[in-house]
């Protein structure tokens, strides 16, 4: 149990890690324009060396935003939840901590899909067309990344938790 917990833990750092790394740099699409070389994240767009913050109001740009600052709360909050797991009094009975980390991670694989699916399908269909020499750049596959790293870290808890409950259910009372 404590070695799936270990590396759920593992998993989960690394994924927090880089969905916060992936939300907060601005290098997830690259492109030309007017033959000079730009990038843009979620928060800022650069042109050349001078970087502007991002003021308008897109609802992709927002919902994007949302979901990825969504899914780091929600693995910060699987984080807390695996390191308590391996304490060995239960605060509440009815509730395995295993269980909770695990959900936890799935939700934050859920928003981070759910924010890449949104940035993914808007910048293919919409400014892809627009410019004509783009490519998805490195902070967007972290996110890609951290999407993995929190899903295994699900999976992980969520194998501890079987086996904990199989230990459980095996013994006398």
């Amino acid at each position: 149990m404590y070695s799936f917990m270990g590396g759920g833990l593992f998993c989960a750092w690394v994924g927090t890690i880089l969905l916060v790394v992936a939300t907060a740099t601005d290098h997830w699409m690259q492109y030309r324009l007017s033959g000079s070389f730009a990038h843009q994240g979620l928060w800022r767009y650069c042109l050349g060396h001078k970087c502007y913050l991002q003021t308008e109001s897109i609802a992709y740009w927002n919902a994007t935003r949302a979901f990825m600052i969504l899914s780091a709360l929600c693995a910060t909050s699987g984080i807390v939840m695996g390191i308590l797991a391996f304490a060995q009094q239960s605060a509440f009975t009815r509730l395995s901590r295993p269980f909770s980390a695990g959900i936890m991670f799935f939700a934050s694989t859920l928003f981070v899909l759910l924010a890449l699916a949104i940035y993914t399908g808007v910048t293919v269909s919409f400014l892809g067309r627009r410019f004509g020499d783009w490519r998805f750049s490195w902070s967007y596959i972290l996110g890609w990344v951290a999407l993995l790293m929190t899903f295994f870290a699900g999976i992980f808890y969520m194998c501890a938790y079987r086996m904990h409950e199989c230990r459980r259910l095996s013994t006398p009372r």
